[in-house]
């Protein structure tokens, strides 16, 4: 059975578990399902549907950039490493077994897709339409906050650089054929498994705040509560499994903390409220939001410019990998679109030991894996030897639609810890001015939510309010 299917298994059968479960205490506030589809018309929940498949759109292009940039924008793998050290091996190893390894992919992959459908529909099904329109612009503009620091703060895999972490949603070929072709793990900062619930929890503790009652009154409490322990589980997961380092948690905070923010801020607005969508403008406010917000993108997009002239000058000095005796680490090459090649660069760093490189394709190495992930013996004859300080330019890649895998192997008789280099150069569009253009939004909501909390202090008012500024006071012009 595919991971499709299982998907919509979970949702065909947990869903109105979740829903009925979750309600019970106030039943009453349940819509009925002969009025599902009035409700839907009447709130426009169908515009959700649409932010949906938003969302899927602009996955699937920064997903498309992720791996292809990196040749202008580095990574900062060495840094976190430095600073944190080698703790997340400690944890996968203090931890590690078969149970829970198979529980906590799981998790990972099918219970976090489930958790942000099911709580969209559960908010409806209660009747909490403000929520619902909340919920839903989460998931959509929390990918849309993180792709900067995707894309230009790119951090690897704990299991990819620190020698003996095992890469545990790659052991299971099931799990490993799915990542592989449809969300690769080539970049873990920040965590979006920790930003999404995260949102979540802070949007359910800013609408509970504003309404003058705490989380422990609200009738959906309960619900809050399922959300809070997923992702604590969360944050389990993806320390245990080899994905990402700590500071990825509270970087996922953070940014789903903005989001939660700009989301509560302009809700109102967007569901007219307080009048029609652009109430209250004019062209003095416009100005003024164009200028204060304009200049803190101006302040990002510099940082941002000057991480990639950093990089620039950086990069050759960089290990992209760092193996010990025995590991088989792999990297990603995505699929190639019509009129686009790829060209896998591998330069071995140590001075005493060499690696043993292949490339090949997603599907065959799934064959070869088993439930401890690649089994080097059957896929080395294909491979190259790559002496101490050598650089190897494997054959370009053209195959279209097809996914890669590069499997980078030390054998056991090394000692110590091997570094490589690795670039993978994609042919084709100028990847960095769409990459700059992609993150534009990210810098505006978060130039707008600086901007929203200044004005909310200097008016006196609470930070968590989230009246649109022209209804504040109406001798005052604000907005």
């Amino acid at each position: 059975m595919s991971p499709y299917w299982v998907m919509m298994g979970l949702i065909l059968i947990l869903t109105p578990i979740i829903c009925w479960l979750f309600s019970r205490n106030h039943h009453e506030s349940r819509v009925p399902m002969n009025q599902f589809f009035n409700e839907t018309r009447e709130k426009k929940y169908y515009l959700h549907v649409m932010g949906y498949l938003a969302i899927f759109i602009w996955k699937k292009v920064t997903d498309g950039l992720n791996e292809p940039i990196k040749t202008s924008t580095g990574h900062y793998t060495d840094w976190v490493h430095g600073f944190e050290g080698e703790l997340v091996f400690w944890f996968q190893n203090t931890f590690q077994n078969a149970m829970f390894t198979d529980i906590l992919n799981f998790h990972y992959l099918f219970i976090y897709l489930f958790l942000i459908y099911v709580t969209t529909i559960y908010y409806m099904y209660t009747g909490e339409r403000d929520l619902t329109d909340k919920v839903t612009l989460n998931y959509l503009l929390i990918y849309a906050l993180a792709v900067p620091y995707y894309l230009f703060f790119n951090v690897e895999v704990t299991s990819s650089y620190i020698p003996g972490m095992e890469a545990l949603l790659y052991q299971d070929p099931w799990y490993a054929y799915f990542y592989g072709s449809h969300d690769p793990l080539d970049n873990c900062v920040p965590s979006l498994h920790i930003a999404i619930p995260f949102g979540i929890l802070a949007l359910n503790w800013l609408h509970v705040r504003e309404q003058g009652i705490s989380i422990k009154e609200w009738k959906h409490r309960r619900y809050h509560q399922f959300i809070f322990w997923n992702t604590v589980l969360f944050a389990f997961a993806i320390l245990y499994l080899g994905i990402h380092w700590i500071i990825d948690i509270p970087l996922g905070i953070l940014v789903g903390g903005i989001g939660a923010l700009f989301i509560h801020h302009v809700q109102p607005r967007l569901r007219n409220d307080f009048g029609a969508t652009f109430k209250g403008f004019t062209r003095g406010k416009t100005g003024q939001h164009a200028v204060v917000e304009g200049v803190i993108v101006l302040l990002l997009f510099s940082v941002l410019m000057g991480s990639m002239a950093y990089q620039q000058e950086t990069l050759d000095e960089r290990a992209s990998m760092r193996l010990g005796p025995g590991d088989s680490n792999i990297d990603i090459i995505q699929k190639l679109n019509p009129g686009q090649e790829a060209v896998f660069t591998l330069t071995n760093m140590h001075e005493e030991f060499a690696v043993e490189a292949v490339i090949i394709e997603l599907e065959n190495a799934s064959l070869a894996m088993d439930d401890g992930g690649i089994i080097w013996d059957q896929i080395k004859a294909r491979s190259v030897s790559i002496g101490p300080g050598e650089t190897h330019q494997f054959a370009t890649i053209h195959q279209l639609e097809l996914w890669h895998l590069a499997v980078v192997h030390l054998n056991d008789s090394a000692e110590g810890v091997v570094s490589v280099h690795i670039t993978v150069e994609y042919t084709g569009e100028d990847l960095v001015t769409k990459s700059l253009w992609m993150s534009l939004p990210s810098l505006w909501m978060t130039g707008w939510v600086i901007h929203r909390l200044v004005r909310l202090k200097m008016d006196g008012r609470e930070w968590i309010d989230s009246t649109p500024s022209h209804a504040w006071n109406f001798n005052e012009e604000s907005e």
